[in-house]
C-alpha cells in the first residue's frame, strides 16, 4: 500500500508548500502538484497523472476536499475512478476516509456543501457586477487590441493573418474587430 498525495492551488502566485508539508507529514510517498483552477477537472494534468498512478490498495490523500474538486459531479467522478481501482481516498482537514461507510457519507455531504459554496460565490459576484454596471463603474475587461488599429492596418492592404502576426493576436480577434 502506498499513500499518494495530490496538492493544488488555483493560481501561479500561490504556494504549494503548506499542502506539501502536510501531505508528507501524513505519510505521502509520492505527491502530484499543480497550479490550476479546481472549478473543473479539465486540463488538470497532474490530477489525471495521480489517478493513473494509484494502484489497488493505495490511498489518494489531499489536505482539503476543495483541493480535489469544487463540484459534486467532479468529486463523484474522481471517487468512482478510485473505487473502481480499489483505491481509498483520505482528506486530512475534513477527516474523510472512504474506506469506511461513514467516510463515504461525509464525502458526499461535504462535496455537496463545497459545490453550494461555489454557486453562492458566483451569484454574489454576478450581483456585484450587475450593481457596478448599473452605477456605471464596471466596464469589463479592457480590450487587448484597439479595433481602430486593426482597421488602419487593413486599409494598408494587410490581410487578417498579417495583422494578427504584427499585433501578436489571433486571427479570430482580427475578424471580430473588423466584423
Amino acid at each position: 500500500m502506498s499513500i499518494v498525495g495530490y496538492a493544488r492551488v488555483s493560481s501561479a502566485g500561490q504556494s504549494l508548500d503548506v499542502q506539501r508539508e502536510q501531505l508528507l507529514a501524513a505519510g505521502a510517498e509520492q505527491i502530484f502538484e499543480e497550479k490550476r483552477s479546481g472549478a473543473t477537472t479539465e486540463g488538470r494534468e497532474q490530477l489525471e497523472a495521480a489517478l493513473r498512478y494509484v494502484r489497488k490498495g493505495d490511498v489518494l490523500l489531499v489536505t482539503r476536499l476543495d483541493r480535489l474538486a469544487r463540484s459534486l459531479v467532479d468529486l463523484r467522478r474522481i471517487v468512482d475512478v478510485l473505487t473502481d481501482k480499489e483505491v481509498g481516498f483520505r482528506c486530512l482537514q475534513q477527516h474523510i476516509d472512504t474506506t469506511s461507510s461513514e467516510g463515504r457519507l461525509m464525502l458526499n455531504l461535504l462535496g455537496a456543501f463545497a459545490e453550494f459554496e461555489t454557486e453562492i460565490r458566483k451569484e454574489r459576484q454576478a450581483d456585484g457586477i450587475a450593481k457596478a454596471k448599473a452605477a456605471g463603474r464596471y466596464r469589463g475587461r479592457p480590450k487587448s487590441v484597439d479595433p481602430e488599429q486593426i482597421v488602419a492596418l487593413k486599409a494598408e492592404g494587410l490581410g487578417a493573418s498579417a495583422i494578427a502576426k504584427r499585433l501578436g493576436i489571433g486571427r479570430a480577434s482580427v475578424y471580430r474587430a473588423l466584423g
